[in-house]
């Protein structure tokens, strides 16, 4: 079968078309490079000696997403990773966000819905949930009026995604993850961030291998433990064996609702200091950080209820906090060689 994997370089991306190639599925990936390298390809092909197929193109063009469609008419799947993801960016560049993730997301599924029958995976969050009033969070929990534009544009689409599955042939799996870390184990793939990391455990990564002079942390205040914010770290390839696992219950038909929406986490909140910490027993190394004031946006804690995602797809998040930093650890070591 041919699965399409829009922003399949990037980091999510890259990591799923690996798991999706080890589980015979032929790959065709969209991206556009503007968050991304095509040097990620050679990484794919060395865990799994398969080249997958390349479209570089940009999904903002509508034509360029017809034709795409039109030159793969026998795509069995889309996992729909393109979009822009940061949150503090989202507030200072809304407009960019709206299109990015909003348009892109309507031009694949005007395809999809005309189609005898469609099978689409979207990248969610759990910003959905705004600042969640208990923990752990459900997929019960109620969604609140989003912190940032950029969890706007994630609460939108599953709202877009649920109104076309009502009407067509589209069915799908929303998948709500909290906070994706580490790299594959073999260092061949792992985060790459354009510019200054915008996510904590890149920074750290950077800032342990002396690229920045210290990491910042924003706010000690928030009611937890130790007045950082806590957040969910899940290694990205348990996050991207579920994506594979989400789409063969697709293809197979068990799904039992036309839409249907997972948590994916380990379902262990941890704090920023906690991270810290982590990193340094696991790296050797002493970690310079400063404490700075909050970032716009940004809640006191966010961490999974794991149950339905265990019970329902069978799967569970199997990699430690520790193991998680240690292979972002050992990816960065071998991109600054």
């Amino acid at each position: 079968m041919k699965i399409l994997v829009t922003g399949g370089l990037g980091f999510i991306g890259s990591h799923t078309v690996v798991e999706l190639q080890n589980e015979g599925f032929e790959v065709v990936i969209i991206d556009n490079l503007s968050n991304s390298s095509e040097d990620v390809l050679n990484g794919i092909v060395a865990i799994t000696g398969t080249m997958p197929i390349f479209e570089k193109l940009d999904l903002r063009e509508k034509k360029s997403v017809q034709d795409f469609f039109k030159k793969y008419n026998d795509i069995s799947g889309v996992i729909h990773f393109a979009a822009s993801k940061a949150v503090g960016e989202s507030v200072e560049n809304p407009l960019l966000y709206y299109e990015n993730n909003i348009n892109t997301l309507v031009y694949l599924l005007q395809e999809l819905q005309q189609k005898p029958e469609a099978h689409f995976i979207f990248s969610s969050s759990c910003t959905v949930y705004g600042q969640a009033e208990k923990m752990p969070i459900t997929e019960n929990s109620s969604i609140q009026t989003a912190m940032s534009p950029y969890g706007n544009t994630k609460q939108i689409g599953e709202e877009i995604i649920t109104d076309v599955a009502k009407v067509t042939n589209v069915n799908a799996v929303l998948l709500r993850y909290f906070n994706p870390v580490g790299s594959h184990p073999s260092a061949e793939i792992g985060e790459l961030p354009i510019g200054v990391p915008q996510n904590l455990v890149p920074f750290i990564t950077q800032t342990g291998f002396g690229l920045r002079a210290a990491l910042s942390v924003y706010g000690d205040d928030y009611p937890t433990p130790d007045g950082t914010a806590i957040r969910d770290y899940i290694h990205v390839v348990d996050l991207a064996q579920a994506h594979v696992v989400a789409l063969q219950r697709l293809l197979s038909g068990k799904n039992e609702a036309k839409v249907e929406i997972f948590n994916l986490g380990t379902g262990t909140g941890s704090s920023v200091l906690e991270v810290i910490h982590a990193f340094e027993k696991v790296s050797g190394k002493k970690l310079p950080y400063n404490i700075v004031p909050r970032r716009e946006g940004d809640i006191t804690e966010a961490y999974a209820n794991t149950d339905k995602a265990n019970t329902v797809l069978g799967w569970k998040a199997k990699s430690t906090l520790e193991e998680s930093l240690a292979s972002a650890w050992k990816w960065e070591q071998k991109i600054r060689k």
